[in-house]
């Protein structure tokens, strides 16, 4: 018995060691069918981004994020006129002391962002009279093509007309530029004129594999683009007034029945399937009828999740107070599948076990697929079991919930440190969800999640805590490689300002 509890203690020890025994594991043993991947993502919880260099000297720009493939990091210029691509590096230095191990001093040029990334090329997007919309890119990891999108000012006094819906603003000409990343050669542009699209956070456009979903507030139509191998944009169907492709040609040459507007279809979906609550159906029409589409997101290829709510919140934060409605659409068959109100459990059992199916990904997406949720993560399951339990009202935590619905493309890393398999973190301090968070004055530590007590490596914002104002807030930004163990962190004092500081974090 004393024998095999060596044995057994040997293997433990054998599995929590140095990155030099997990090679030699890996050779001597077979992971279980399936979890070969898995099982050399552990390797992360050896390489870590464990030091950082402050106030990294870097070029006046506005960096917007990695690729998910991690071959470019994409920003903006600040005066949003052009893009600069860069390739991710790493840096090399030589020592010629006797002592060169991590307690080293770094060489001076390791302070330069040119140290970690190499430019790649500066591309003019904006016409004289347009901007970059510096929080809208989406990624086609398949062909390496990237979306980007330009705009003129903002309109708000914008009169409705042509079919356009009152209270939402106008742009003269709003552009979606297909990139070739790999040298920036524009391939193709898709111009909407006088009208409206939330770029906020890859809000109003969704890509799945080669296509693309655009939402036109202002006309309440749902673009369906195709980006073909050759680097074209082509409209597919156009979803608003008319359902199908040749239902305006059909109208005007036939006096047959057929259902042409999507409103129709949408205001008559709820009749028709409670017919016991007509009156109650009346009594809210005008209610169903002011509602508008406000996001919408690909589950495959042939159906759409779309979201309807007042033309007031279409930017709000606080959307989970505002009555809103779901709607799955088939794009062949023109038909309304499914309808819930965004306080519907059955939505929500649909959302709580099949998270992954609302994050659609592309099939040739490799590192995304590894995004934790609670529908692929025990541990992250317990998290969200944790929330539902200490909420006051049940109906209230199913509107929270589903008020991330539609998902935005491409809004979360997939970074292994992200991983809740691998690492235990605050999520209230930073998440793989790309979004700016009020910074704190202690460092954020990772934890091992196999051994919590093993503390694998901390982010601090800055090399010394706390400021000459405890009244000041800053805002803290991190974007961190797909794959590698490198991570920046911007330091805001606000929102809308350029960052004050920016901090590199790597494994040395």
């Amino acid at each position: 018995m004393i024998q095999k509890k060596k044995n057994f203690d040997s293997k433990v020890t054998f599995k929590t060691n140095n990155v030099a025994s997990r090679i030699f594991e890996r050779q001597i043993r077979t992971p279980a069918p399936g979890t070969s991947i898995h099982c050399a993502r552990r390797f992360y919880e050896n390489l870590v981004p464990g030091f950082t260099i402050y106030d990294l000297e870097c070029p006046d720009n506005s960096f917007f994020k990695f690729t998910d493939d991690g071959q470019y990091f994409v920003s903006f210029s600040r005066n949003r006129q052009d893009l600069i691509v860069y390739r991710p590096t790493w840096l090399s230095y030589s020592c010629k002391e006797e002592d060169c191990d991590n307690t080293h001093e770094l060489p001076p040029q390791a302070k330069k962002f040119e140290s970690f990334f190499t430019q790649l090329y500066v591309r003019s997007l904006a016409s004289c009279n347009e901007l970059i919309c510096k929080d809208f890119f989406i990624y086609m990891e398949s062909n390496q093509f990237g979306i980007f999108a330009t705009s003129t000012a903002q309109i708000q006094d914008a009169r409705a007309s042509d079919g356009a819906i009152l209270g939402v603003p106008s742009f003269e000409k709003i552009t979606i530029h297909l990139l070739r990343l790999q040298d920036g050669v524009i391939l193709d542009e898709k111009v909407f004129h006088n009208d409206c699209v939330n770029f906020t956070h890859n809000m109003g456009a969704f890509l799945y594999d080669d296509l693309l979903a655009v939402v036109s507030l202002r006309y309440q139509t749902i673009h369906i683009l195709q980006i073909r191998d050759s680097g074209n944009l082509v409209d597919v169907r156009a979803i608003g007034a008319y359902c199908r492709e040749d239902d305006e040609l059909f109208i005007n040459s036939s006096s047959q029945a057929r259902c042409f507007c999507f409103y129709v279809l949408y205001l008559s979906f709820p009749l028709q399937r409670v017919q016991c609550l007509k009156k109650k159906f009346y009594f809210h029409f005008q209610d169903y009828v002011d509602l508008v589409i406000l996001k919408v997101q690909f589950l495959d290829r042939h159906h759409l999740l779309i979201k309807f709510g007042s033309v007031d919140v279409g930017g709000s934060r606080n959307t989970d107070q505002v009555p809103a409605f779901f709607a799955v659409y088939n794009m062949e068959t023109t038909e309304i599948v499914a309808f819930y109100q965004n306080a519907a459990d059955e939505l929500y059992l649909l959302f709580e076990r099949f998270f992954d199916h609302f994050h659609a990904t592309s099939t040739n997406s490799m590192y995304m697929n590894f995004i934790s949720s609670h529908s692929n993560n025990i541990h992250a399951l317990e998290q969200l079991m944790c929330m539902k339990n200490k909420a006051t009202s049940a109906s209230q935590f199913v509107k929270k919930m589903l008020s991330s619905l539609p998902l935005n493309c491409q809004s979360m890393s997939p970074s292994p440190y992200f991983d809740q398999s691998l690492f235990r973190f605050d999520e209230k301090l930073i998440s793989a969800t790309d979004r700016p968070r009020q910074s704190t004055d202690h460092p954020i530590r990772f934890t091992s999640r196999r051994q919590p007590n093993s503390h694998k490596f901390k982010i601090k914002t800055g090399p010394e805590f706390g400021s000459a104002d405890g009244r000041s807030k800053r805002y803290s930004h991190f974007l961190f490689h797909p794959f590698l163990p490198l991570a920046l962190s911007f330091i805001q004092p606000s929102l809308f300002l350029p960052p004050s500081a920016v901090n590199i974090h790597f494994r040395r």
